[in-house]
């Protein structure tokens, strides 16, 4: 039997994996107050996450969890919104994408653009029988790069921890 070994896949810089998308909200995107449903904007920052994950792993990302996701502000009929996304932490498997969402206005198109949401979100890169497979390392260039890969880190911990917490206590009390 020959044992087959691959070379570790090459790291791609933060960059690489950034992405924008952008729309303007309409009426069909509102609820029943006025304002932009908060499950259109989950939909537009798993969107917007999937294809950086993608661009970064070169291939199939699924989404295998939502580790947190802030509305700060309401989005309006007739706002243009932003979605950013840039993966910020990988594992063998997994990446962290972290996702901005900001909106102009669209009755005050020269103030800044106003932050409405941010998320993190894990996505693991699968094969085309549906297999995790490896994911090439990401390399932080930047300060900002660094900090988000440390805080990813603790998120990722947490998430681990908060697992296996809750096992540890479903065993015990089966």
């Amino acid at each position: 039997m020959t044992e087959q070994t691959t070379a570790p896949l090459s790291g791609k810089p933060t960059s690489y994996s950034r992405v924008t998308l952008s729309r303007i909200m309409t009426a069909v995107d509102v609820n029943l107050y006025g304002t932009v449903h908060g499950g259109v904007l989950m939909k537009f920052v798993d969107d917007v996450a999937g294809a950086s994950g993608a661009r970064h792993s070169g291939g199939t990302a699924v989404t295998a969890a939502i580790d947190e996701i802030v509305f700060s502000e309401p989005v309006r009929v007739g706002d243009l919104v932003h979605a950013h996304a840039q993966v910020n932490w990988t594992g063998s498997t997994s990446m962290e994408v972290g996702v901005k969402v900001v909106a102009e206005r669209w009755d005050s198109a020269e103030d800044q653009p106003l932050r409405v949401v941010t998320a993190y979100l894990v996505f693991v890169a699968v094969d085309v029988a549906g297999n995790p497979r490896e994911v090439r390392p990401v390399l932080p260039e930047t300060p900002e790069d660094l900090r988000r890969w440390r805080e990813a880190e603790i998120r990722r911990a947490h998430r681990l921890a908060k697992r296996k917490a809750i096992q540890a206590n479903r065993a015990a009390t089966e």
